[in-house]
């Protein structure tokens, strides 16, 4: 069975997330690969470090996971599908800017921010890359895909991204063989530790350049513009964000691209306001409307509602529209939207209309006469959630 996530991470429930981030870091330091060559066990507790912190550096995801356990992601809904199935090079790519400076996620201890692998991953990790999108209510209700053009880093097309003139301007690094990386061999106390670092001469590259391109000069990558389209999910909220992998900065290189992360912004509405996943409105009736009854049109997020308003209906009933409001980003749930009867107080009389109210004033029927078991406006909400 799968440990609980804040015991991987040696963290407290109420930790904050600068905790968490930093509990991923030492507990990622302490059974890196690089420092624990050949030991499976080692690795194995590396992988699930980041999938403990994948859940719970997500606020949304923590709130599932610390309501439903393990539960909540079962048939992969929403996240925690596990590291198991994949290489170290893919875990780098998902957490690497929590160490800073968006290369690969633990360069800065282990000499350099170089991707490990010589000729397969070359190169310098490209940065992530952070913007703002604003949704109104109907595209977050429905989901919707954007298409936004991003100004950033691109690979070179003149080299291919390798940073060299040519194919012959590219040579094996004669300090590591190609491999990127330097295994040291130390006698201590303890016995002989071996210890492997990216290659100090081509850089983790695996190979050095004698001649450099002259569109981007051996960097491999040139400032430009990308279309970038991001498919938004139904049900996100302000302040979530979305991962688009490998559409950040590109790497130098031929280094892995960065991330291209989507902060949501939710535009005003008009008219509706949102709590979670319900919405609510201020309905707004005429005194003789209150008492005669009505039916009147309210919006919605997807359009127009006829709603019927009883006669005799008090100021403060609220009405519910089942299944109105916004769904959850990662399950079946749906909102409600929530209807709130303001009766309006004319603010200007004519001296004709004061004489008939003043006149209605003395009739017992228009003193007021609550009942005793009235529920109070919070009675009524929480009843309606019970």
């Amino acid at each position: 069975m799968k440990r609980d996530y804040y015991e991987i991470l040696g963290v407290s429930k109420n930790a904050s997330q600068e905790e968490i981030k930093k509990a991923y870091r030492k507990t990622a330091m302490q059974y890196h690969p690089d420092r624990n060559p050949g030991d499976k066990a080692a690795e194995d507790k590396f992988k699930e470090a980041a999938e403990a912190y994948e859940i719970l550096n997500d606020a949304d995801k923590k709130a599932q996971y610390d309501r439903f356990g393990h539960n909540a992601f079962a048939g992969g809904r929403g996240g925690g599908q596990g590291f198991g199935g994949m290489n170290m090079d893919d875990i780098f790519s998902q957490f690497g800017d929590i160490f800073g400076g968006g290369d690969d996620a633990f360069g800065s201890f282990f000499g350099g921010g170089r991707s490990r692998g010589g000729g397969n991953n070359r190169g310098t990790r490209g940065s992530n890359l952070r913007v703002k999108m604003k949704l109104n209510f109907e595209e977050i209700a429905k989901g919707v895909t954007k298409t936004i053009k991003v100004k950033k880093h691109v690979k070179c097309t003149t080299c291919t991204g390798s940073g060299a003139k040519d194919k012959n301007s590219l040579q094996t690094c004669g300090t590591c063989g190609g491999s990127g990386q330097v295994r040291r061999v130390q006698n201590t106390f303890l016995g002989q530790m071996q210890t492997v670092t990216t290659c100090p001469n081509c850089q983790g590259d695996g190979s050095t350049i004698t001649a450099k391109c002259t569109s981007c000069k051996g960097e491999g990558r040139v400032y430009g513009e990308e279309t970038v389209t991001v498919d938004i999910p139904a049900g996100v909220q302000e302040g979530m964000q979305l991962s688009v992998t490998g559409r950040g900065n590109a790497g130098e290189r031929g280094g892995t691209p960065g991330d291209l992360i989507v902060l949501i912004e939710e535009e005003a509405h008009p008219h509706l306001t949102r709590d979670g996943l319900n919405v609510g409105y201020d309905l707004h009736i005429s005194f003789p409307d209150a008492v005669f009854g009505t039916q009147v049109e309210v919006p919605t997020i997807d359009g127009r509602a006829k709603i019927k308003v009883p006669a005799g209906t008090q100021s403060g009933k609220i009405f519910r529209l089942k299944g109105k409001g916004f769904p959850h980003v990662n399950s079946y749930e749906k909102g409600d939207q929530l209807i709130q009867v303001n009766i309006w107080t004319p603010q200007n009389v004519t001296d004709e209309e004061k004489a008939i109210l003043e006149k209605m004033s003395t009739s017992k029927n228009f003193i007021p006469n609550p009942e005793k078991n009235e529920k109070s406006f919070f009675d009524k909400v929480r009843e309606m959630f019970s």
